[in-house]
């Protein structure tokens, strides 16, 4: 596990400050935004359909602090490029936007370093003021959208209305207790994890962050490569996974697969009190991800020899979740089949290096469970071919 200090030049002109919200494709946006709500604790925020004048797409968008989702659909049989794309990818993210300083200088920037510029910087307007954005591809289908809100006031984005509904359910049910999300991981296939981490740092002059390789990170069954990338402040952190060849499928493989090629496995959003958040989202019907009580027992192990101090009940967490796994005390839930995970972190807990690595393997290992049920851990051959046990 490497953890790197060099964050490269400064931005002097054009930062980016955050995550700014990341828009869904799905076949039923109204739906899909209900769901995030009943279950993850997220509030209606904002609308665009036929009521505002949008005639081709419907967008739901729902926020829980600092957290914007935006669920999309085609609202016409003829919209090849979102039908396509769900045809291809089902429903999942589609664009991982970043609030910035300076979008055309970054724009400009990045295409000179030979970024691909799906839409050129242009300004959304209304009374509530300006906002300058701009789009980027990135690693398979997934884009990038800049987003200056310099003086805007509006709920999200001019063109979104206030919801139309509001269910009077929401009021009832306890809190998400999620804040911001901490970080987007995208998968790629074998050997395409360096040229990627290389467009970030080359086009968007971001940094590696934190790495890990698969000899330091294999179960018994399977491994992955890892590179996270981060923006110079270190508030935007994009870990870029690939598979390993192990005895069985990667479940980095597996989802590749099945999402169609490379695209946005999970999004980690940080909680300050994961145990109060973990009893509201199951109370809430969350469904979690089943975590053996070894993983318990070897986190406690590891704590032994760490200089990590724990300020949560690791007894009350393991009684009230079973459920709770992850790089760096997370849980972990399945949302949309596998395509998507959203994962929660405690800001409190920070792991030195080499500790998160093996909390790593752990979430593995579970996930690994979970892919063996559904019949995917199956038995590569040395060119990749699955063999069913």
């Amino acid at each position: 596990m490497t953890t790197y200090i060099d964050k490269g030049e400064t931005h002097e002109q054009g930062r980016f400050l955050c995550f700014d919200h990341l828009t869904f494709w799905v076949g039923n946006a109204k739906q899909a935004a209900s769901y995030y709500c009943n279950k993850l604790g997220f509030e209606p925020l904002a609308y665009q359909g036929l009521e505002t004048g949008s005639r081709e797409v419907v967008s739901h968008a729902v926020k829980q602090d600092k957290i914007i989702y935006v669920f999309s659909s085609a609202l016409n049989p003829g919209n090849k490029e979102m039908g396509d794309h769900l045809v291809k990818h089902g429903d999942g993210v589609k664009d991982v936007a970043f609030t910035v300083e300076d979008c055309d200088f970054l724009v400009q920037k990045a295409r000179e370093r030979g970024a691909v510029i799906i839409k050129e910087p242009h300004t959304l307007e209304d009374e509530n003021g300006k906002v300058r954005l701009a789009v980027l591809q990135t690693y398979g289908d997934t884009t990038h959208t800049f987003v200056e809100r310099t003086g805007y006031s509006g709920l999200f984005l001019p063109g979104f209305h206030p919801p139309l509904f509001k269910d009077p359910l929401l009021a009832k049910l306890p809190r998400g207790e999620l804040n911001f999300i901490d970080h987007v991981v995208g998968n790629q296939p074998d050997n395409e994890m360096v040229p990627v981490v290389e467009w970030y740092q080359k086009t968007l002059r971001f940094h590696r962050f934190w790495s890990v390789d698969d000899k330091q990170l294999q179960t018994d069954f399977s491994a992955l490569r890892s590179t996270v990338v981060a923006n110079y402040e270190e508030t935007v952190k994009m870990p870029i996974n690939e598979p390993a060849m192990g005895k069985r499928k990667s479940q980095i493989q597996e989802y590749v697969e099945y999402y169609g090629g490379p695209g946005v496995q999970h999004i980690a959003m940080n909680t300050s009190d994961i145990i109060t958040a973990i009893r509201n989202l199951k109370e809430r019907g969350m469904e979690f991800m089943s975590v053996p009580d070894t993983y318990y027992d070897q986190l406690r192990e590891r704590l032994k020899y760490s200089k990590v101090k724990i300020t949560e009940d690791l007894d009350a967490l393991q009684v009230r979740s079973a459920d709770a796994v992850n790089l760096i005390f997370v849980f972990t839930v399945k949302v949309q089949h596998f395509t998507v995970f959203v994962t929660s972190q405690n800001k409190s807990i920070h792991f030195p290096i080499g500790f998160g690595a093996g909390n790593f393997k752990s979430l593995f290992e579970a996930i690994e469970a979970d892919q063996h049920a559904r019949g995917n851990l199956t038995v590569l051959t040395p060119n990749g071919v699955p063999q069913n046990m």
